[in-house]
């Protein structure tokens, strides 16, 4: 397993570690732009290709798998050099990706993993999304300092692997904490106006004063939580314990206003990775691990959360 560093401090480095992909086509399957980090991935995406003299065929999904399916079928029609999937679910990929096998053509998996033979593909550039659902519930803990907690959840996109994983892991970090009890937990889509609809429905169903936090598989979800909370009279950040993650712009302005508490940071830039490992193999025929790890680091109110949505906002959130 290889880790890639970020400096989450300064702005994404995008310098090209050589042209062998320079000239080359790539075609590009994004899950669509349902938050903030999906909108920097895709920012960062395209910039690595233009500095790397990469043609990047980019095909938005709209967060239908169906779509990506088409767009993986014409990129292989067009003859493209390699193929970056971010899939929107982790299972039925094996036939088109059967098909970009037989046209040789390496398919990289980014930010997401999917259930299939792992030689369908080169390789995974993501997070390990379970553990960050145990940093996020390790610091919840923590915190609490045994005192009971209720805790409702907003999951991910049904089916998805980061919302399959980030809700294991949260509950492997809570499994050993009898005072911490998740009371409600039901899908936000990953997107804004969804988390707030469903934490207005938590709300309404248990009352701000019987919960204690919230825990969201995502920050643009929580984000929208918060407003729900802001609504109802409640106090987020204080009354109502706010913890997601991503680490994206407006969820380090929550932190830094006193609304949230904590994020872990899931990197946009999971292309430069998939850039190199297609360097190298054009270069000579190396293949790459079947998995890249990027990092996921805590940032807590103890962070400098101001000068980091400065840096963090000019990158596509």
């Amino acid at each position: 397993m290889k880790t890639i560093s970020t400096l989450l401090l300064s702005a994404i480095a995008l310098t090209p570690v050589g042209a062998l992909a320079a000239d080359k086509t790539i075609g590009f399957s994004q899950i669509g732009s349902e938050s903030g980090w999906r909108a920097a991935e895709t920012t960062v995406t395209k910039q690595q290709a233009e500095e790397r003299g990469v043609d990047l065929k980019f095909a938005d999904a709209q967060q239908k798998q169906e779509n990506q399916i088409k767009a993986l079928r014409g990129f292989i029609a067009q003859g493209v050099d390699a193929i970056f999937l971010a899939p929107v679910v982790a299972t039925g990929w094996d036939s088109v990706l059967e098909e970009a096998q037989d046209a040789e053509i390496p398919v990289i998996l980014l930010d997401r993993k999917i259930d299939a033979p792992d030689d369908l593909y080169m390789t995974a550039v993501t997070s390990d999304t379970v553990y960050e659902g145990e940093v996020a519930g390790k610091w919840l803990v923590d915190t609490l300092g045994g005192r009971d907690c209720r805790v409702v959840e907003l999951q991910g996109t049904t089916g998805s692997s980061p919302a399959i994983d980030r809700k294991a892991g949260f509950e492997k970090a809570i499994a050993d904490a009898p005072n911490v009890e998740i009371v409600r937990s039901q899908t936000g889509d990953f997107t804004r106006a969804q988390g707030k609809v469903v934490m207005e429905s938590f709300l309404k169903a248990e009352g701000a004063g019987n919960i204690c936090a919230l825990y969201a598989h995502n920050d643009d979800m929580a984000v929208g939580a918060i407003q729900a909370i802001k609504e109802a009279g409640a106090k987020p950040g204080e009354d109502i314990l706010v913890v997601a993650i991503d680490a994206v712009p407006d969820m380090h302005l929550a932190i830094a206003n006193g609304e949230a508490n904590a994020t872990v940071e899931l990197t946009p830039d999971m292309a430069g990775p998939a850039f190199d490992v297609l360097d190298a193999y054009w270069a000579d025929g190396a293949m790459p691990e079947k998995w890249i790890q990027t990092e996921s680091k805590l940032f807590t109110s103890a962070d400098d959360n101001q000068a980091i949505y400065d840096m963090k906002k000019g990158l596509g959130y």
